[in-house]
């Protein structure tokens, strides 16, 4: 893990870890009265998702599981964006809300981003 990681005691402390815990927030928040099960369920356990493997791979203490479960939180970032789309389309959400949670999942995405080329290059030293 990179010394920016490393420092931190627990994932708790991390910003990314905090900043995709908002994001679960905000999709749950604004998807709780969403009719279609079936796609409230999909982007909140996607959403979901982000925030637990930034958990998981932190607790797993190795760098390459690490940056494993960080690709693998990008990705569930991605899926709530593609979501957001279908939102949007589908009138369950506005425009506004939708603007405003792909830039939270876009600036996550940036963050969890970061810090795979951070640990990449931590690897690639070691």
């Amino acid at each position: 893990m990179i010394e920016a990681v490393k420092k931190h005691q627990q994932f708790e402390d991390l910003r990314v870890w905090q900043a995709a815990q908002d994001l679960y927030k905000r999709t749950s928040k604004s998807f709780k009265n969403t009719k279609s099960y079936f796609f409230r369920d999909q982007i909140l356990k996607a959403a979901l998702s982000v925030s637990n493997n930034i958990a998981e791979g932190f607790e797993r203490k190795s760098n390459k599981e690490w940056i494993y479960f960080l690709y693998v939180a990008k990705g569930s970032c991605g899926e709530v964006r593609s979501m957001l789309y279908l939102a949007e389309d589908q009138n369950m959400i506005s425009n506004t809300e939708m603007e405003e949670m792909k830039k939270m999942a876009m600036s996550l995405s940036k963050m969890i981003g970061a810090l795979i080329s951070s640990s990449l290059k931590n690897n690639k030293e070691e």
